[in-house]
């Protein structure tokens, strides 16, 4: 039953979120608030709590590799797929159509199926998955439709005069040695910033590197951490429905569908991929088949908004591939267990 009832609880929530922003109790922008203090402080104390309260060993790390190849083939498929399709679509199905939703909701939801336990191997996944995630995917996407950072799409097409219908930005290749040497270390420099500035990010290396050499944080400090790791499901769940957006146009619509006829199929075939393949016990499996089926990663939103400027469809997107979600792994959870 509480297989059943707990995901329910989780979608009250997402729906809480919604009523409250449509009914003027938070703000269009209101999310940014939570946003920053689950990114910031009550993931980075999950993260931190779920290493430091579980046992794991270094065979784990084969989950990690298996998490970045999930987030980084659908980047080159989609990229393949959208080829004669405007960029602006193009950047948008490469943004929302990889990459996995792992911190802000496997974590709670697996958390409320198997206990404190499963963040562990979620979270092993999402080392790999958060390669790509927290900057991987959008320097990709930039990269290989010609876009440039700093500014959104619109404005690049306005002022280089470029082709909407275009499938990529015409490409400026600078002739001077030095032009290109410091395009590429501007380049590096994006990749670097993304990675360095996101604090889960940085605390699942710590925490790699505290399990590679045996280290252990004191018990005061991971006793002082667990409230807020106990906040995270609440948190990530509230964001989810205040991000919680209606398309306003068709062309909206067919975009957020698409994105879920690439994201749904690649998600089942990665989670039967993980049950088949992975050398480890059955629960282990089974969380990783939970992030298989993760809705797009708040990262997409805010990527989204930079390149192209469309944040609502973006939230629109995450909100209803949270539901799906939800759904799809309730139903993993009844049939494997």
């Amino acid at each position: 039953m509480s297989a059943i009832v707990q995901p329910i609880g989780l979608l009250a929530v997402i729906v809480a979120g919604y009523l409250f922003k449509r009914c003027g109790k938070f703000g269009p922008r209101d999310y940014r608030i939570v946003q920053e203090a689950l990114f910031n402080l009550v993931l980075p104390c999950a993260i931190v709590y779920s290493f430091s309260t579980r046992e794991h060993d270094l065979s784990l790390l084969w989950i990690t590799l298996f998490g970045f190849v999930a987030a980084f083939l659908p980047v080159v498929i989609q990229y393949f797929a959208s080829k004669r399709m405007p960029v602006a679509n193009r950047a948008f199905f490469m943004l929302n159509a990889s990459g996995f939703n792992i911190g802000c909701f496997v974590f709670p939801v697996a958390q409320a199926f198997f206990g404190p336990a499963a963040i562990v191997p979620a979270a092993m996944f999402d080392i790999g998955n958060s390669l790509m995630v927290a900057g991987g995917t959008n320097v990709m996407t930039q990269t290989m439709l010609h876009i440039k950072p700093g500014r959104t799409l619109g404005e690049q097409i306005e002022e280089e005069h470029a082709d909407p219908e275009a499938p990529t930005l015409p490409r400026v290749r600078p002739h001077d040695r030095d032009a290109r040497r410091l395009e590429r270390v501007a380049l590096l420099k994006n990749v670097v910033r993304g990675f360095v500035s996101s604090v889960p990010f940085d605390c699942y290396v710590v925490m790699v590197l505290f399990m590679v050499f045996g280290w252990h944080l004191p018990a005061a400090i991971v006793t002082a951490i667990e409230p807020l790791s106990d906040a995270n499901a609440f948190l990530a769940m509230l964001m989810v429905g205040m991000l919680m957006e209606l398309p306003s146009s068709k062309a909206d619509v067919v975009a957020v569908l698409r994105v879920l006829g690439w994201r749904l199929p690649l998600g089942i075939l990665f989670a039967v991929a993980a049950w088949f393949l992975l050398p480890f016990d059955p629960a282990t499996r089974e969380v990783v088949m939970l992030c298989c089926l993760a809705p797009i990663p708040v990262f997409s939103t805010l990527f989204t908004d930079q390149v192209i400027g469309n944040a609502r469809l973006a939230g629109f997107t995450l909100s209803l591939t949270a539901v799906i979600s939800l759904v799809l792994m309730t139903c993993v959870n009844l049939v494997v267990a």
